[in-house]
């Protein structure tokens, strides 16, 4: 299975799971984590800009890596996943947890 076949199902998996378990509109926490490097870290930032989103940052014990969290109010399941897969298309070598 190639893997954007695997992004397609794991994407709807999680659409499914966001519609069982949560009453939208609702807050949402994203979790990424990135190498520690300003531009992946303000591009993360400027996708959820203008959004009323709390992110914070955290660097690692060795500041190799950064975790980025941003806790935002969205209005489906399918606002969050958009914004997953505009971050994972914008910065390379994201993690999102």
């Amino acid at each position: 299975m190639n893997d954007k076949k695997k992004e397609e199902e794991f994407y709807n998996k999680l659409r499914i799971q966001l519609q069982d378990s949560t009453n939208w509109p609702s807050q949402y926490l994203y979790k990424f984590i990135v190498k520690s490097d300003r531009d992946k870290i303000d591009t993360i930032e400027t996708i959820f800009n203008h959004s009323g989103a709390v992110i914070k940052t955290t660097e690692s014990k060795n500041g190799t890596y950064t975790s980025v969290s941003i806790n935002v109010v969205m209005k489906d399941p399918d606002a969050v996943i958009s914004k997953y897969i505009e971050v994972s298309e914008k910065v390379e070598g994201v993690i999102s947890l």
